[in-house]
C-alpha cells in the first residue's frame, strides 16, 4: 500500500450519512460548514438511484445543506458514462425520477440491461424482460449492488438482491459501476487532482463506502447512522480507520487528527 500523504480531499456519502430521506442527520449542516472552512476539498459521492442529480440537489438544499451540483458524483453518472462508452441501448430498471440523468440515450429495441433501485419496476414482467434480454447476450450493468438501505420506516431491500437474482438465473456476472468499485472512487477523485492516499471517505455502509474506499487506497470513516448495524465495523478487512457516532463526530476526527499539522 502507498504511504499516506497530507489530506487533500474528503468524499462524503449522502443518504444515511448526511440525511435519511427528508430528514437531516442532527448537526450535519453545521459540521459540513466547519469542514469547508478547513483547507480540504469536499465531494459528495452517492449510490442513490431513486432520483436524478437535479432532484437530489433540490432535496439537499431544502435541508439547508450548502452543496453545489458540480460537487455531486453519482452512480447514475457513472452508469451513463459506461453506456456512452459501450454505445448500447439500455433497458432502464430505474425509478422514473432518475431517468432524467439518462436523457438523450437511445432506449428503443434495448440491447443492454441497467438496474438500479426501482421498487415500482421490480415486478415479474419487467424482471422477466431483463432476464430474456440477458439470455440473448445483453450485458447486465448494475448501478450498484447494495443489499439494503435506510428509509424513515426502517431498512428496505436495495437493488443487490435483484441483481444477484438476474446473475443467478442467466449465469452472468454484472458489471457494477457504483460503490464499492475502485473505478468509481478514482473517477470521483479525478477532477480534485487528488490521489487515494490523499483522501478520506465518510459513509454509513461498511462494505460499499468504507471497504471500497480503503481498497482503493483511501482512509475510511464509518458512521453509526443510516443503514449502520451494530458490528458492521468488524465485517470488513481492514477495519475502518475510525468508527464515529455520526457525521459531525467524523468531521471532528478529521479536523483534530488528520488536519492538525496543516
Amino acid at each position: 500500500m502507498a504511504s499516506r500523504r497530507a489530506l487533500k480531499a474528503v468524499l462524503i456519502d449522502l443518504s444515511g450519512t448526511l440525511h435519511i430521506e427528508d430528514i437531516a442527520v442532527p448537526g450535519a449542516q453545521e459540521a459540513l460548514a466547519r469542514l469547508r472552512r478547513a483547507r480540504v476539498a469536499v465531494k459528495f459521492v452517492t449510490n442513490t438511484t431513486k432520483e436524478c442529480k437535479r432532484r437530489l440537489l433540490e432535496r439537499l438544499q431544502c435541508l439547508s445543506f450548502d452543496i453545489e451540483e458540480r460537487e455531486i458524483f453519482t452512480s447514475l453518472t457513472a452508469a451513463r458514462n459506461l453506456l456512452e462508452q459501450k454505445g448500447v441501448r439500455p433497458l432502464l430498471l430505474v425509478e422514473d425520477s432518475a431517468r432524467e440523468d439518462f436523457a438523450g440515450l437511445e432506449t428503443s429495441d434495448p440491447n443492454a440491461v441497467v438496474i438500479g433501485l426501482a421498487p415500482e419496476h421490480f415486478n415479474y414482467e419487467m424482471l422477466n424482460k431483463a432476464f430474456r434480454l440477458i439470455l440473448d447476450g445483453a450485458p447486465l450493468i448494475a448501478i450498484h449492488k447494495a443489499r439494503y438501505y435506510k428509509r424513515k420506516d426502517g431498512l428496505a431491500l436495495g437493488p443487490g438482491p435483484f441483481v444477484t437474482g438476474l446473475e443467478y438465473s442467466t449465469d452472468t456476472q454484472a458489471t457494477v459501476v457504483g460503490k464499492p468499485e475502485r473505478t468509481f472512487f478514482l473517477e470521483a477523485l479525478r477532477d480534485l487532482n487528488c490521489s487515494p492516499e490523499e483522501a478520506v471517505m465518510i459513509g454509513d455502509d461498511a462494505r460499499d463506502d468504507v471497504g471500497g474506499a480503503q481498497n482503493t487506497g483511501m482512509l475510511g470513516i464509518l458512521v453509526k447512522t443510516g443503514k449502520y448495524r451494530a458490528g458492521d465495523e468488524s465485517k470488513i478487512n481492514p477495519p475502518p480507520h475510525q468508527t464515529c457516532e455520526s457525521f459531525p463526530e467524523a468531521v471532528d476526527h478529521i479536523l483534530q487528527h488528520l488536519l492538525e499539522t496543516r
